[in-house]
Order: C-alpha cells, then structure tokens, then sequence
C-alpha cells in the first residue's frame, strides 16, 4: 500500500529502508476488506443497511438490535482505517513523485477500477443477479444507465475509490500550491492526550453539524456525506502520522491504554443510546440525525470507536502480526480484487442460500464465508490473471 490504500504492498515509513515493507498495515487492509464483506452479508439479512439485493424476513428485537450493533461498530472504523493508511501513503507517494506522476498513477489505479465496476461490473450485478434494472434487455437498460446519467452514481462499494481519488488530488493541489503538512509527535504525554481528545471531540462536532441537514442515510453520487467529516479528517491525519512516524512510532503502552479507554468510554454511551434514544421502542428516526441529543451522542460514539480501534489495530497488528505466511500474503495480494468483485459473488451466493431457513444472523455468517471464499477464488483465477492485474 504505498500508493494507495487497497491497491499495493504497504512500503517504508520514514525511518525504514526503502526495500522494506509494512507487513501489518497488509494485514490490517485485507482484515478490513473482509469486514466490507460481512457488512454486506449483513445488509442482506439485516433490517438495516442499504444493498443490491436483500432476504430480509421479520426479525425479533433481539437479532435486529444483534445486528444494529454490530454494523454500527463495523460502520464507525472500517472505511475511516483504511482512509487513514491511504493519506499516510499519499504524502509518502507525492513526496517520491510530485505532482504529475503523483495524480497520474493516482488515475490509473483509482479511477479506471472505479470506471469498470460503474460500466461493467454494476451493471452485470444489477441487471443479471439482483432483478433492479427493469426489462427491455441488457443493452437497452444499458444505454439508459449512460443516456441518463445514473452510472455516476453507481459506483457500489467503490465509492471509497472514486472519494480517494477526490481527496487524492485534492492533497497533491495543496502540495503544489507549496503547503506541506506540519510534524505532529503522539508519545504517551500529555500534550499527546489532549491532541488525540481534541481530535475526537472535532470529529463528533463535525459530523453532528453535517447531519443536522443531511442525514446519515442521505446519499450524492452514492457517497453519504454525513460520514464524511470522519473519512476527511482521518485522510488529513493519516497525512500527519507520515510526518510524525505514526504507523511505527506511537509507542505500544499509549495505543493500548489509550484504545481501551476510548473503547470503555463508548459502551455506556450505546447503551444509553440505545436504552433512551429510541432503540427498545425500534424507533431509530433520530439516530441518523438532526439537531438532537441522539445524533450528537451517537456522532460522539462513533468517533470514540474510530479512534480507539485505530489505535487497538495499531498496537495488535504491528506487535503480533507484523509477518505474512503463504495464506496471509495470499489475502493481501488479492485483497484489492476483492474489494473490486465481491459484490456479484456476494449476491449470487444469497441467491444460493435463500431457501436455507436458518436464522438470520447465521445466515449473515455463512454468507460472509462463501462470499470470501468466492471472491477471493475470482481475484485469483480470473483478475489476476486478466491485464487488471497492473492495477490490483
């Protein structure tokens, strides 16, 4: 991952070798993809979540609240991880690069993958697996999805792609213009501590605001801008953590103790929200928004599982897992494939299982297995052996 988050091997932070790689952000990149996958085979089955295809049946308050939290968490720092490792990694490429073969490879691995999942393999998964593009043929409703414009708001999951290429070039302007992002120290200090409450407390405001106007749900070009003050400001930080050394620096003690607290802090605020906010009545309007005590808690929540579990991961994946045997390089070198192919293999395999009357949190289980195991199979066998292979 030394361009970009999801597309190549993670290299050198500045104190190592040039030749040498971050294995554990590896690691970490393909743990979150297949987290992507368990949201979706959640999305599936789940009373929550928006997804191309979906089996959902009635569910009782114990599973739906199962499920609600769980995506909840998934949803807090997941995406916002992998938005961090890639502004670690754009300052790194831009610093080796400049400006033009910075924004030049930029293109060729975000936004020509992005361009076929929207042209292509959407299309493909609309049309022949999840039943939503109507009659008329395949290439009727396929010049409809160009003539009127909807394919730019359909690139599916990688809308993570398209955004990163946005804030991508965003930077490289920035850097052009002659701004250089200012090194930032984290120990186990207190001026670090207050960095990190401030950073937190910004975060929540941030999003809350957002969300006043725009709900969580609210969807332009198939992003949610309600999360993004949360994707923007772990981009800038993951820019600062390449000036400060972050990914091996931070010191092992300040991760733990400071991810744990973060983390304790959040359950009794979900429990509050949960018990008071609308959960046991499965009211969830206020959740998602608005100007109201329910939204900014749950604004705040989601930055301290953001935070904490970025911090967590740090300390866990750098100190136990900072190694790739054969099955964890395979992971990693498909990981990017995955991300690309999952969504029809995903939908085809609920296909599969929509007569298996199992409950539905097993079902979301099992459908995360198949789901990864298929896609992983098609990164493998097919896209890397195809001339995408440049670009995973």
């Amino acid at each position: 991952m030394a361009d970009i988050s999801l597309g190549t091997s993670a290299t050198a932070a500045p104190v190592r070798s040039a030749s040498s790689r971050l294995l554990f952000i590896d690691n970490i990149r393909w743990s979150m993809i297949i987290l992507v996958l368990s949201m979706h085979a959640c999305d599936t089955y789940s009373p929550f979540g928006n997804w191309y295809y979906v089996d959902r049946k009635a569910t009782g308050f114990g599973t739906a609240l199962v499920f609600g939290v769980y995506q909840s968490f998934l949803q807090a720092f997941f995406m916002a991880a992998l938005f961090f490792i890639a502004g670690h990694f754009a300052a790194a490429s831009f610093d080796r690069k400049g400006i033009a073969p910075f924004v030049r490879d930029r293109v060729l691995r975000l936004g020509l993958p992005t361009l076929l999942y929207m042209l292509v393999i959407g299309p493909l998964t609309q049309y022949f697996l999840s039943w939503t593009w109507g009659s008329g043929g395949f290439g009727h409703q396929w010049l409809r999805h160009l003539g009127d414009g909807e394919w730019l708001s359909e690139t599916g999951p990688m809308w993570f792609c398209a955004a990163l290429l946005v804030f991508s070039i965003l930077y490289g302007l920035l850097r052009l213009a002659g701004w250089r992002e200012p090194r930032v120290d984290l120990g186990d200090d207190r001026p670090s501590r207050l960095r990190l409450a401030g950073f937190i407390a910004a975060m929540a405001a941030l999003t809350f605001l957002v969300r006043i106007r725009l709900d969580e749900g609210a969807s332009v070009l198939n992003v949610h801008p309600g999360d993004f003050p949360q994707y923007v400001l772990m981009f800038a930080a993951g820019t600062l953590g390449y000036r400060g050394n972050w990914l091996v620096g931070i010191p092992e003690r300040f991760c733990v103790r400071a991810g744990r607290l973060m983390l304790a802090a959040s359950v009794p605020l979900i429990g509050a929200l949960i018990l008071f906010g609308g959960g046991l009545s499965g009211d969830t309007q206020l959740y998602s928004g608005g100007f109201n005590w329910v939204s900014a808690g749950k604004c705040l929540w989601e930055a301290l599982v953001c935070v904490g579990m970025g911090l967590l991961m740090l300390a866990i994946y750098r100190g136990h897992f900072d190694g790739q045997g054969v099955v964890a390089r395979f992971l990693s070198d498909n990981a990017f494939g995955v991300y690309l192919i999952h969504p029809p293999v995903l939908i085809a395999c609920a296909i599969l299982l929509h007569p298996l009357a199992w409950p539905a949190l097993a079902k979301a289980a099992l459908l995360t297995c198949l789901a990864a195991t298929g896609s992983f199979a098609a990164s493998a066998l097919i896209l890397r052996k195809s001339p995408l292979r440049a670009l995973l």
